[in-house]
């Protein structure tokens, strides 16, 4: 090896022959020592380069969380239960993403290596069929996630009742996420940050807005709101029975929808981990940061929704998924104030623009490490010159084109069961993720080197155990209602339960065809290579200095 020449240790550089077998069979094998890229590891494709920085990384994590979710998808939450389980849902939640996202960060930052995605550490610390399901899972929900972006997109620039067709928008939103991705990833991360600074402005305006009309400050007669509709129409509205029972559930349906808010986007940091300039440095930072980030948009948010809009106004029903059925709007029209809600829908729109623009990209770096572990076809592990594994992009981009079924009522059906497929793919990658943590850190801990990770998270293992039980419970019962008598339809229990089969099938079809052990063993799992490369990698990093006092308050926001 040449000493610390950090630019070599980037590169990688030839390995025994022995170490790997490049003919890109899937073996249990996933990495061999000498190489900080997987692709120069497998010898199956090109490297990404690092060109997200500090900003793009903490941006990007949020971005990817705060969707249409909470803009629009919390009013429907609110109508159906209350704001109680509203508030109590999103928190639950974000205890659940917080663990998560430290499983990842654990993991990226020990070996922020080009290349890496999820599926790969799964193979790497637990079995190689489990992260084949995994890998296709995932890429299958990212590309879903694309066009159902798109669509939303469409839907929410009908709210100004253009005279341009629903197929137009699509195109046009789908063309631009792909001119994005396509380019460099610097570019990515630059429009991201853009992205997701209008939405992180407009909902902190709209928290402080909340604040001021629940004090009082409306410019009509509503008074001080304080917590009178926590009164009337009541803090909680029992779910599917009357009594506590009821109230319960009204909470578990809403942990569940709460879920959908938050799916991939703990994930987001971890794909980027490869392309991230100064790994070890800015993935804590991001992941530190995540939680209080949503903890101040989604936990205050829910909390002002429910406190400026009653739970039984008829406009939280509204069909459309627009501003006419975003929460923050009605309360805004109830205050007296006018014109807000225009700016709302732009920016609910820069909110789908931006999800979808790192749908794409997470999508396309599952399929681009795979590609590299062989779990995928070879041509995807190919990078453009600015390192953008472009062949990936574009199939990932091929699926979001599904959105222009959209334009047809019957498409819409069609799409809908596309959609479906993917609806808990989410909470079973999470499982997975949690399953893999706990395998590394058992492998960390046999082999004596819990103590060198570079990037240590509180309450570690017994969080993790706690929370993979509570997903796996949320897994199973994410269609509990469906079993109620009046509520059996076989379209809602698909919906709920279609997933599950789908991802065992590809468990055990890949686990039947190369006849792999159940698990690696632990006294067989490799924490080792790869390791050295990095700590040279990243020896010579250091945090900046701040010159003066802005500089300061800017490094503590990116």
């Amino acid at each position: 090896m040449h000493g610390h020449d950090v630019s070599a240790v980037e590169k990688g550089y030839a390995q025994d022959e022995n170490d790997w077998d490049n003919n890109g069979s899937s073996s249990d094998e996933a990495y061999v020592q000498g190489a900080t890229t997987v692709g120069e590891a497998t010898g199956r494709g090109g490297d990404t380069h690092r060109g997200l920085k500090s900003r793009h990384i903490q941006f990007l994590a949020l971005g990817g969380a705060i969707g249409t979710g909470l803009f629009v998808g919390s009013g429907g939450i609110l109508a159906l239960v209350g704001p109680a389980p509203l508030f109590m849902a999103y928190l639950s939640m974000m205890m659940v993403v917080w663990c998560v996202m430290n499983n990842l960060a654990e993991m990226t930052t020990y070996l922020p290596m080009k290349g890496i995605t999820i599926p790969y550490f799964v193979k790497r610390y637990v079995d190689s069929s489990l992260a084949f399901a995994l890998g296709w899972n995932y890429w299958y929900a990212y590309a879903i996630l694309v066009a159902a972006e798109a669509t939303a997109g469409s839907i929410l620039l009908d709210y100004w009742s253009t005279p341009v067709p629903a197929g137009a928008w699509i195109a046009i939103f789908m063309l631009v996420i792909l001119f994005l991705n396509i380019v460099a990833v610097g570019i990515f991360g630059e429009a991201e940050f853009w992205f997701a600074s209008i939405k992180f402005i407009t909902i902190m305006g709209l928290i402080i807005l909340g604040v001021v009309i629940m004090l009082g400050g409306s410019p009509n007669d509503q008074g001080r709101l304080g917590f009178r509709y926590w009164n009337n129409p009541g803090a909680f509205n029992p779910y599917l029975v009357d009594g506590n029972t009821g109230k319960f559930l009204g909470y578990w349906t809403a942990f569940v929808r709460a879920g959908f808010a938050f799916i991939t986007s703990p994930e987001l940091i971890a794909l980027a981990a490869g392309e991230t300039v100064a790994p070890r440095r800015n993935i804590p930072k991001a992941a530190r940061r995540f939680v209080w980030r949503l903890a101040i948009f989604y936990g205050l948010g829910s909390l002002i929704i429910g406190i400026i809009v009653p739970s039984d106004d008829p406009r939280l029903l509204s069909p459309d998924s627009n501003a006419t059925a975003s929460p923050f709007v009605i309360g805004i029209t109830r205050a007296g104030i006018g014109g807000l809600n225009h700016a709302i829908n732009a920016a609910v729109l820069t909110s789908a623009w931006s999800a979808g623009n790192a749908f794409l990209f997470s999508g396309s770096r599952i399929l681009y490490g795979m590609a590299l572990t062989g779990d995928a076809p070879k041509i995807f592990g190919r990078t453009s010159r600015n390192g953008v594994p472009y062949a990936a992009v574009l199939a990932t981009w091929a699926i979001g084109l599904l959105a222009f079924l959209n334009v047809s009522n019957t498409g819409a059906q069609v799409f809908t069961w596309f959609s479906n497929i993917s609806t808990i793919s989410g909470f079973i990658a999470w499982i997975v993720v949690m399953v893999t943590y706990l395998r590394f850190r058992r492998a960390m801990q046999f082999q004596g080197l819990l103590h060198t990770l570079p990037f240590k998270t509180p309450f570690q293992p017994y969080f993790t155990y706690f929370v993979l039980g509570v997903v796996s419970i949320l897994t199973l019962t994410n269609g509990f209602q469906v079993f109620f008598p009046s509520n059996w339809a076989v379209s809602d229990f698909l919906a709920a339960y279609i997933t599950l089969p789908i991802f065992i099938v590809l468990y055990l079809g890949h686990k039947a065809w190369f006849r792999t052990s159940w698990a690696i063993r632990i006294q067989d799992i490799d924490v080792i290579s790869g390791k050295r490369e990095m700590d040279e990698l990243c020896a010579n990093d250091v945090d900046p200095v701040p010159k003066n006092v802005w500089q300061k308050m800017w490094f503590w926001v990116a």
